[in-house]
């Protein structure tokens, strides 16, 4: 067997770094509905990377000031588009990790967030248009949680806000232990990450079947190393996110061979023009690029900083906030 690949940290931090130098390329421009989910994915996997300071910080606040949408009371994917819980979660996280979550419209930005709570039965809005879906769920606690305002749920809808919510994600549960988008729905590993996250931090894991469910997750992994999000489907790098991050907050990370899914996240890189992809040999993007590194930190890899698989974000930010939850990281290796 080949000698396993190495995380090339000065490669990755340069493709970061030339993300929005691409203006004229089509594709530049067809993503805009996703602009504040990069800023954020990327300053991400930098702080994981210990190269916070890679991206100027001033800028990065100006850019998501400017994307707050004042008809809605919310933040836009880009200026002048509409308020989206999406886009506000990744401005908020922004903000925090810069240390300048200083919104004046904070409370304006709260009302937007309780008026998507249906007041029957708790499932959550993405925007005015109605779409509901377990993600929203997490976004509207997380948001809270990092804004200080969890207890405007706990007040909302008559006093029901908190019980609504948790409510809607409980129903959510399958006979797997999993979690889908909605009632009904089958279990995802994505959708298992929000609804787990959330309990966590509405302090609700009682609801989780544990043993089966980090049975179920651990199950996704693939003689490959890399896991799936449902049975029958492809192994994919952000899996190493969204599947592991449960994992920790349940306490089971130890139930995968961690030892082939860090050489599959290694192999997914792009070692000419840095990034990391979905799975090897295809095209990186930093939506793969901040999950792969995320999963090896969670792993213990050498030289990363620990990241939060409740908040996904630095473990310093979220202790400093004084948010940190129970989780399971496994040991730091030395390089």
């Amino acid at each position: 067997m080949p000698e396993q690949q190495h995380l090339d940290i000065d490669l990755h931090v340069r493709y970061i770094q030339q993300l929005d130098t691409h203006k004229d390329d089509l594709s530049y421009h067809l993503t805009e509905h996703l602009r504040m989910n990069g800023v954020y994915w990327g300053l991400v996997a930098l702080c994981i990377m210990g190269r916070q300071d890679a991206l100027d910080r001033d800028e990065m606040v100006r850019y998501v000031m400017s994307c707050w949408d004042e008809d809605m009371g919310a933040f836009g994917a880009h200026p002048k588009h509409d308020g989206h819980l999406l886009s506000t979660l990744s401005a908020i996280q922004i903000l925090a990790i810069q240390d300048s979550l200083d919104i004046a419209n904070t409370d304006r930005l709260v009302k937007f967030l309780l008026s998507l709570v249906h007041p029957e039965t708790g499932r959550v809005a993405g925007d005015r248009w109605g779409e509901t879906d377990t993600r929203f769920s997490y976004i509207l606690v997380s948001a809270l949680s990092l804004l200080g305002r969890l207890k405007d749920l706990d007040e909302a809808l008559d006093g029901k806000g908190r019980q609504l919510v948790i409510g809607h994600i409980e129903r959510c549960r399958n006979f797997d232990g999993g979690f889908g988008s909605d009632e009904g729905s089958e279990s995802h590993g994505g959708q298992i990450f929000v609804c787990v996250a959330a309990l966590a931090i509405l302090d609700r894991l009682d609801l989780v079947d544990v043993g089966t469910l980090a049975w179920w997750l651990s199950e996704r992994q693939l003689p490959n190393g890399g896991l799936n999000g449902r049975p029958e489907k492809l192994e994919d790098v952000c899996y190493s996110w969204w599947n592991l991050s449960a994992l920790s907050i349940l306490g089971k990370l130890h139930w995968i061979n961690e030892e082939k899914l860090i050489e599959f996240i290694l192999e997914s890189q792009d070692l000419e023009g840095g990034g990391i992809a979905d799975r090897p040999g295809d095209w990186v993007d930093v939506f793969h690029t901040i999950f792969g590194l995320a999963g090896l930190s969670m792993l213990g890899y050498p030289g990363l900083q620990d990241i939060d698989p409740v908040y996904c974000m630095p473990t310093v930010v979220t202790e400093r906030m004084g948010l940190k939850k129970e989780f399971q990281m496994l040991p730091r290796r030395t390089a």
